[in-house]
């Protein structure tokens, strides 16, 4: 019998002497070590629909109230069909992160995936990918957040946060207090359990969906059919280029891979939460946009940030239902945050729990089943980010990191197959192996069209990663550890 917060032991067969950057960890024992952590354990109490609202929580947020601004312009009218060429291209990761979420139901989403399929360095470079995405996407959504409450504010009261408290250093102010104090928000609601913070994320993302479907409800009878011609002035290309952008709006989906050890039943559920939440994120995407459009001639979404809420006023007449569609963008945000920093602590525990970064990432508070410390930690780091640092080209390496972890997924699942083609799956990728060879490629064609700036930073972060590794974690490593 296992003691409360022993890991399983590790295998005992005897072992070959393997190279320290190519050792994988047995899928068995990833699986078998799945809930525990110092000093207690993770609870399985979450059911499959909470771990859809995780994963939706994580996607549908700034993307759909902002992007527009950024995409019709390209597109023109076609934005729609952008929308959906951009949710095809999610759609072959998400098959992937299906099947190895079925298969492997642990915390560390494709950090996991890729240590028992391509080895502990790999499986670094994925975590430490992760980390970027993460971190830089919670304190640039904070950053959002903090826009949209002014808006709200500015709509009700009159009033709005003044500048020296609401914009970091060097972009006209001295802290970002409101990107602050929606990470510590999110941080108190962690650190209650993870059944007690998936409740209010399924009421939040609750408020957001209503939300957009009283845009469409209302928006609907603003169309003029003549909006929609010519449909693609800029032609393929337009289409194509606002596909690229809009890509990024999907990229919260593999949230819900991250909860695969405080899953009731994750072999059935994850799979079916990170498809679903696909699909209903896809039709409010495409919904939305097609509304958007009709009512709004596309030119006029250049430089706008607020055009949904610019659309709701002038199809009733009234400010107030702007103001409405700001108080929803401000929970929509909020949710995304929440889940987000959930999804970013959960990673790091299973990185902690191999013992890859310090032990008190994986130290799990027994009254709760949550691990408080490593909730505090990364919380306070990301609104540090959030509330001082200017984001700049920085916010763009998250997207550069994301597709870095789609396209390790995609690979893991075809490894996978060839390594253990009689595992128990209760999720198959469909046309394999032709489905992970093309996510894998759309994510390369993604990575190679982001601008060089992003390259370069992406580049720093992965420098000091390949430091901390060759410093602490290639000796620290459990797996190393049981080789001595």
């Amino acid at each position: 019998m296992l003691e409360t917060g022993q890991a399983p032991p590790l295998a005992t067969e005897p072992r070959k002497p393997v190279n320290p950057l190519l050792r994988r960890k047995p899928v068995e024992q990833m699986v078998a070590e799945g809930g525990q952590g110092e000093g207690g354990t993770l609870r399985r109490s979450l059911t499959m629909w909470q771990l859809t609202m995780i994963s939706v929580g994580a996607t549908l947020g700034t993307g759909i109230f902002v992007v527009l601004g950024e995409a019709a312009p390209k597109a023109g009218p076609a934005v729609t069909i952008s929308f959906i060429i951009a949710g095809l291209t999610a759609l072959f990761s998400a098959l992937s992160y299906a099947e190895l979420a079925g298969s492997v139901p642990v915390s560390g989403s494709s950090y996991s995936y890729s240590y028992v399929t391509m080895g502990e360095f790999i499986a670094w470079i994925c975590g430490w990918c992760l980390v970027l995405e993460y971190a830089v996407s919670v304190a640039a959504v904070a950053v959002g957040w903090g826009q949209y409450l002014n808006e709200l504010l500015d709509g009700t009261i009159g009033v709005t946060i003044p500048q020296a408290v609401s914009a970091p250093l060097g972009e006209g102010g001295f802290i970002n207090l409101p990107s602050l104090v929606v990470v510590l928000l999110a941080m108190v609601f962690l650190m209650r359990g993870a059944k007690e913070s998936a409740t209010v994320n399924s009421i939040m993302v609750g408020v957001k969906i209503v939300t957009l479907l009283l845009f469409i409800g209302i928006g609907v009878m603003g169309i003029k059919s003549g909006n929609y011609t010519p449909l693609a002035p800029l032609g393929v290309t337009g289409i194509s280029a606002a596909a690229s952008t809009l890509f990024f709006s999907y990229i919260g989906f593999d949230a819900a891979s991250t909860a695969g050890e405080e899953a009731k039943n994750p072999k059935k559920d994850l799979p079916r939460a990170i498809m679903l939440s696909l699909g209903i994120v896809t039709i409010l995407y495409v919904l939305v946009a097609f509304v958007a459009v009709g009512a709004l001639p596309w030119k006029d979404f250049e430089g706008t940030e607020a055009a949904l809420a610019q659309i709701m006023t002038n199809v009733t007449g009234d400010s107030f239902w702007g103001v409405v569609l700001a108080a929803g963008a401000v929970v929509a945000i909020f949710s995304v945050v929440f889940a987000v920093l959930y999804g970013q602590t959960r990673i790091l525990f299973a990185m902690s729990r191999d013992g890859l970064v310090p032990k008190v990432f994986a130290k799990v508070d027994e009254k709760t089943g949550a691990p408080r410390a490593n909730v505090v930690i990364v919380s306070l780091f990301c609104g540090a980010l959030a509330a001082f640092i200017p984001l700049g080209e920085l916010a763009n390496a998250t997207s550069i990191g994301t597709l870095f972890a789609f396209a390790l997924v995609n690979v893991a699942v075809v490894i996978l197959r060839r390594t253990k083609p009689d595992m128990a799956r209760t999720f198959k990728v469909a046309w394999f192996p032709v489905t992970p060879i093309l996510g894998f490629l759309a994510c390369a064609y993604m990575m190679y069209s982001l601008p060089a700036a992003t390259w370069v930073a992406f580049g720093v972060w992965m420098a000091v990663g390949l430091v901390v590794y060759f410093l602490y974690g290639i000796r620290r490593s459990r797996l190393a550890t049981a080789e001595k």
